[in-house]
């Protein structure tokens, strides 16, 4: 069982994107061959406090400026010659422009190339629709090999950074600009493969991941008042997808509503209605951003604006209940 943020720990507001750099240090201080690779954005993704944190690490820093192709397949050496080698950019450039490239070089061959963009979703705000990338996780996690982890928080972040880089072959770490409340105690270890209950219930089940796990447990906290009980899964691994702890949690409560700062399409709620279609047929509501490119605003209007907000899961997970068969 994974130990959860204290109230305290839950006042601080950081940004998963904060994790990168700063792990990444640490990983090289503990002996591990990390590399970072990043398209002209180190001071956005923090990679550049890898570079900066001794002058060894700035020598296995390389800044491909704006080119993300480019930054993939020289990863993709790197990895060749024993490196761990992680990839940055924002996820609309590090993962949409680079996906021939992270397809037939990084996936195709199985090299160890770690693809951890950042300013993924609407929590980029202003910067616009362009910039907010909503179908990077239906991209990779459609390619073999992958795996995609969707962290919640700076803790869950960086325990997603170092799984990866002692996770054989590629893998997907989606993280945002946003800064968001801590979920779980600083140091969790989490595991590929594997979903967690952060919260108990019993009426119904709400899988979520990413900055809307923060969402679900407002809308929880708030369905209590009203006398119903919810659980609360955090798939933060979406491939591969922790189908027992799902199937269990939604069996035992019913009906499941999924939330995620994605497109509707090839997302997390796919993923989970795949496997319910399969092994447990509950009603299922989907919280997601319904088939549209972003648009430019502040991050908490925008959770309102697409209906991803604590709001949006709350009347999402009334209208699963009363989809609930009567016997």
């Amino acid at each position: 069982m994974v130990k959860l943020a204290s109230a305290e720990q839950r006042s601080v507001k950081r940004a998963t994107r904060a994790a990168l750099g700063a792990t990444l240090a640490a990983l090289a201080e503990e002996g591990v061959p990390v590399v970072a690779v990043d398209a002209d954005l180190s001071g956005s993704t923090t990679m550049g406090k890898f570079a900066a944190a001794k002058p060894e690490y700035g020598q296995r820093f390389f800044n491909c400026g704006i080119a993300e192709q480019n930054m993939i397949d020289v990863a993709a050496g790197l990895s060749l010659t024993g490196n761990v080698a992680f990839t940055g950019s924002f996820a609309v450039f590090g993962t949409g422009r680079a996906y021939d490239q992270i397809r037939n070089t990084v996936c195709y061959s199985n090299l160890n190339v770690k693809i951890t963009p950042t300013h993924a979703g609407v929590s980029v705000g202003p910067d616009g629709g362009s910039h907010q990338m909503l179908e990077d996780v239906a991209l990779m996690r459609a390619l073999p090999r992958m795996r995609v982890f969707v962290p919640a928080d700076y803790p869950s972040a960086v325990a997603a950074i170092r799984l990866a880089a002692e996770t054989p072959g590629p893998v997907y770490v989606r993280m945002g600009r946003a800064a968001v409340p801590c979920v779980y105690e600083d140091g969790v270890q989490l595991e590929c493969g594997r979903a967690y209950v952060v919260r108990e219930g019993s009426d119904c089940t709400i899988v979520a991941n990413g900055v809307e796990i923060r969402e679900a447990l407002m809308a929880a906290e708030s369905l209590a008042e009203q006398g119903i009980s919810v659980e609360v899964v955090d798939a933060f691994c979406v491939k591969p997808l922790d189908e027992d702890t799902i199937v269990a949690s939604a069996c035992k409560t019913g009906c499941v509503v999924t939330a995620e700062e994605h497109s509707r399409i090839g997302g997390l709620g796919a993923a989970v209605a795949d496997v319910l279609s399969r092994q447990c047929l509950a009603p299922l509501e989907m919280v997601a951003v319904d088939d549209c490119f972003g648009k430019s605003g502040e991050f908490e209007e925008l959770l309102s604006y697409f209906s991803i907000d604590a709001a949006a899961i709350e009347d999402a997970v009334k209208k699963a209940i009363a989809r609930k068969p009567l016997c």
